[in-house]
């Protein structure tokens, strides 16, 4: 993926079709179809579920069983009420910064069509100096979506239906992109696109390998709790964002030091097995893969706390891709580091031999 001189790069479709599908957590399914179309050619076998995970299977017979997770859903907003005038007042899917939401371009995903809308609160000119200093809570914001009242409103859209900030990706600088859901649309791509090549090395792979692109991460790693249940892998590996703390007003001491261009981000601590994080330091240091080491002391934000305890328990792992600005509508991510988690998971994986189940 690295940027050839004097070229202008591209990033993959793939990524590029996922990043554009809105999928607020519990309404995954422009992200589904993404997947269907993309990942199921390359499976062995390809399973939807009751909580709307796909799981794409690579060399059913394989040992030992490697699942790797990325997460497909997105934060959002849900409406919640409406008022007199039309304004509707909404619910957060996931976990927002208040100080984030008004004044953005929002769609909300109706059944009825996509209705266009702006988050608004009230004007700085009409605050008190008091009111200034407060960041509002989220019943004191609403969506403006030009009607004028509420059975106008509720023509064009319902009670809970999903909405997700109107913004889409765009590269900035080289291979530097922003996108309002790189958490995890960048994580579900890597697993996903790890699977698609490493079909074409089937000869090679020892191990059965499970793709797993789950729902409902941002509210519980719901869908990796189901998935990893169902899969019963020995080993399991999530992949999904981590902080990057090189810039203004993040303080190492408190939150390490890891880099956007630095590569993938290998976890080590409780949550991971010492098998695994072995290995993947081994085999990003054979094949000269950049790479980071950030230290978990305790179970992650992510889909590896839930495959860890699944049934007997699991040889579980986390790789972050650096990330700034997590939790906004302009998350920033460089596409060199999403290259790189992927050459290391396909060295990862047909590094393994039979019986190696991360038992220490």
């Amino acid at each position: 993926m690295p940027k050839k001189k004097n070229t202008v790069f591209t990033p993959p479709k793939f990524l590029t079709a996922l990043l554009e599908a809105r999928s607020p957590t519990g309404f995954e399914f422009e992200a589904q179809a993404v997947l269907d179309e993309h990942l199921k050619p390359a499976a062995d076998e390809y399973q939807k579920d009751a909580l709307g995970n796909r799981i794409a299977t690579l060399n059913p017979a394989g040992d030992p069983v490697v699942m790797l997770a990325g997460h497909m859903d997105e934060l959002g907003l849900m409406v919640k009420y409406v008022d007199d005038n039309g304004f509707v007042y909404f619910d957060t899917l996931g976990g927002h910064d208040p100080i984030m939401i008004s004044g953005r371009r929002v769609v909300i995903l109706s059944k009825k069509g996509e209705v266009k809308g702006v988050t608004g609160k009230r004007a700085i000119h009409l605050m008190t100096p008091e009111d200034r200093k407060k960041v509002p809570e989220f019943h004191e914001m609403w969506i403006d979506i030009g009607a004028k009242s509420r059975d106008e409103a509720l023509e064009r859209l319902s009670i809970g239906d999903p909405a997700v900030y109107d913004m889409g990706f765009e590269l900035i600088h080289g291979t530097v992109g922003t996108a309002r859901a790189f958490d995890d649309k960048a994580g579900c791509y890597v697993v996903c696109e790890t699977l698609r090549r490493l079909a074409k090395e089937k000869r090679k792979l020892k191990a059965k390998v499970v793709s797993v692109a789950t729902t409902q991460e941002e509210i519980g790693t719901r869908g990796a709790t189901t998935s990893s249940y169902a899969v019963n892998p020995h080993i399991g590996i999530a992949v999904d964002v981590g902080h990057g703390t090189d810039h203004p007003d993040c303080d190492p001491r408190k939150h390490g030091r890891q880099t956007l261009g630095g590569g993938p981000i290998i976890g080590r601590g409780p949550n991971i097995n010492p098998f695994v994080f072995e290995r993947l330091v081994e085999v990003a240091e054979k094949n000269n893969i950049p790479h980071q080491i950030e230290s978990e002391p305790r179970p992650t934000g992510t889909d590896a706390r839930a495959i860890q305890m699944a049934r007997q328990g699991v040889a579980a792992s986390v790789i972050s891709i650096p990330l700034r600005y997590m939790h906004t509508p302009s998350e920033i991510v460089d596409l060199e580091d999403v290259e790189n988690c992927i050459q290391l998971l396909m060295a990862f994986s047909l590094s393994l031999k039979k019986g190696e189940h991360g038992v220490w």
